[in-house]
């Protein structure tokens, strides 16, 4: 039966993020303050509320603060007993008098604490959990919880299965829309549910030796277009993300958007095997009496009363199925094996333009190809490599926990540049008599299908582009394109078709390249140390990174690469019967290039691989 999976958390946040200064109207800090916690309660009751009227059970992660709060505590023990919510355990809810006056700081982000701190505090805040309900809990989650923490909960507390594991896209775009100050930099991870490797947690597990033991849901659902391209923030289904994002009639006071959005997670289960997953994360801090982004208490309330109201008609419609985190977690292990990858065909339904992208993660990769620019890869992050990235205070990451990229179009420019350096994109261009076409200019949509074996097993799924036309002096082309995501190999084979020539004796040469660098952030990083080579057999054509600008080539090369050992990764392209080449940067362009060069004639095609490994 095709299931569409909503998980609804509520956290009792004594001390919600942002609602001290407006409820202790710019009196001194006080985060013990009777009003705050006494409204903070409030809000959480009126969320269970929504929740419970529409028949909906919630997954309730106590905070810390709440734990020292006996009537937080009686509610959850009460609502567990008489709705079947789960009582679980959140890493966020830090800040209240009892942390601060015993760890001495106004940090409150888990994953940024020193190694030995995210310790004392997980033992400090899962040992006062147990003392309030006499058990442990089986689910947590925080903003982001780093693979060291993970692995660390998991040894200690072996019944935790399931956690809030990372906001998807909340990097450097957040930053900046929050006046370059809110620090959770988390860039590069799965937007949907995923069992992260002990490594790394934004790398899915490739097997049983790397599974983390739980089962991650990402802080959030977000519109995978809008969130990408803009703040994530105002972009979810968190209905007062919508409102964070202004996306509402003012004189109404209905927002279209947030149904379109929870309908388009539902759409998913075409790309997932019958499956689709939606999850609403909330906290009191959202809904002060005050009012929070320029919208009233009362817009505040009707937008999650609202929301709620939409899942609870979907349930009874029979089209969604409420689960906990805990029961979720189970439910994933018995649906998903580690191979198989979460596929989103999306498209725009903000703007009203007719985008659309395709979104790609397995425990090897994680792609975005975007229909716009002809079918090019924008965003590719090599999980291959299972990068060990420790965060926090004491280590190399601070605060920046991002899984770095290869290609990323926001930071380092894409196919659009502003002056001679090259962007990192991976692409075609067409050339016949001196012109040359780049797809990247080539607007087209895109069809998902999967490939399968004589036994009906799944090994690859497919995007089939609508064919383009090429216009040249004296020639046009008919070109298709089609994108295969080869599962379990680390592999995309991107296959041309020329489909017709209006001039079928005439030849073009197609040229695949992928330029690319690697970061975390849009400023640049230190390329010295990469190493490109150019093979054929035993000839090696090899570049030392020096920024010198340098080419080098091979007819019939079997393989182009790239080795970064910065980020442990190895990126090559393959190909057949063409010339492949390797390109050297310079310091106002500081990429790679890697690609392949073959002529071709009418109703011909031509396959390139592009494989991403852990380098040695």
């Amino acid at each position: 039966m095709d299931k569409f999976v909503l998980n609804l958390i509520h956290r009792p946040e004594m001390v919600p993020e942002y609602a001290e200064k407006v409820t202790g109207h710019g009196k001194t800090e006080d985060i013990g303050r009777k009003a705050l916690l006494t409204e903070s309660l409030d809000i959480f009751k009126t969320q269970q509320e929504a929740a419970h009227k529409n028949g909906l059970k919630t997954t309730i992660q106590m905070t810390y603060a709440s734990l020292f709060n006996d009537e937080a505590v009686s509610l959850a023990k009460e609502h567990h007993e008489k709705y079947g919510d789960e009582i679980a355990l959140s890493l966020l809810g830090l800040p209240c008098k009892e942390f601060r006056e015993k760890y001495k700081t106004k940090d409150f982000c888990i994953w940024m604490f020193s190694m030995e701190d995210k310790k004392e505090i997980v033992n400090d805040v899962f040992e006062k959990f147990h003392e309030r309900f006499g058990f442990y809990p089986e689910s947590t989650g925080s903003y982001y919880m780093d693979a060291e923490l993970t692995n660390y909960i998991k040894e200690k507390y072996p019944m935790v299965k399931c956690a809030v594991a990372t906001c998807w896209e909340e990097g450097p775009k957040a930053y900046h829309t929050c006046n370059n100050s809110w620090y959770t930099l988390f860039d590069g991870g799965p937007w949907a549910p995923w069992i992260p490797s002990r490594q790394n947690t934004h790398a899915p597990a490739a097997n049983e030796a790397e599974d983390s033991g739980i089962v991650a849901i990402p802080h959030l659902s977000r519109d995978l277009i809008a969130c990408y391209d803009g703040n994530g923030s105002n972009f979810g289904t968190h209905p007062q993300n919508v409102l964070r994002g202004m996306i509402y009639d003012s004189k109404t006071w209905e927002y279209p958007y947030l149904y379109n959005l929870i309908d388009q997670y539902r759409d998913l289960e075409k790309y997932n095997n019958g499956y689709a997953y939606n999850m609403m994360f909330v906290g009191p801090g959202w809904m002060n009496k005050m009012g929070r982004w320029e919208a009233p208490y009362e817009l505040l309330l009707k937008s999650y009363e609202d929301g709620c109201a939409y899942y609870g008609k979907l349930k009874k419609e029979g089209k969604l199925t409420d689960m906990t985190m805990s029961e979720f977690a189970d439910y994933y292990r018995s649906k998903k094996h580690y191979t198989e990858p979460e596929c989103a065909l999306w498209r725009d339904i903000l703007y009203g333009s007719d985008k659309q992208v395709f979104w790609y993660c397995d425990p090897y990769m994680r792609a975005c190809v975007n229909m716009d620019q002809g079918g090019a890869i924008v965003d590719l992050r090599p999980y291959a490599a299972k990068l060990k990235w420790e965060v926090g205070i004491g280590t190399k990451h601070v605060q920046d926990a991002s899984y770095p990229f290869l290609i990323q179009e926001k930071y380092r420019a894409g196919y659009f540049t502003h002056y001679a350096g090259e962007g990192t994109v991976r692409s075609a261009k067409v050339c016949y008599n001196g012109e040359e076409v780049d797809l990247c200019l080539c607007r087209t949509k895109a069809h998902f299908s999967e490939e399968k074996d004589e036994n009906g097993t799944v090994t690859a799924r497919v995007l089939t582009l609508d064919p383009v036309d090429i216009e040249f002096e004296g020639l046009t082309v008919k070109l298709q394109t089609k994108e295969y995501f080869e599962e379990g190999t680390g592999k995309i084979r991107i296959q041309r078709e020329i489909l017709e020539m209006s001039d079928p004796t005439a030849k073009v040469e197609i040229n695949e390249y992928m330029v690319a660098c690697y970061g975390t952030t849009e400023y640049p990083e230190d390329m010295t140390g990469i190493t490109l080579t150019c093979a054929k057999g035993d000839t090696r054509e090899t570049i030392d990174y020096e920024y010198k600008c340098r080419e080098a080539s091979l007819v019939d090369a079997e393989e182009v690469s790239a080795v970064i050992p910065q980020i442990e990764t190895k990126v090559s392209m393959t190909a057949e019967n063409a010339e492949g080449y390797i390109r050297e940067g310079y310091a106002f362009s500081p990429m790679f290039t890697l690609g392949y060069k073959k002529t071709m004639a009418d109703k011909e095609v031509f396959s390139t691989w592009l494989n991403l490994e852990k380098a040695n």
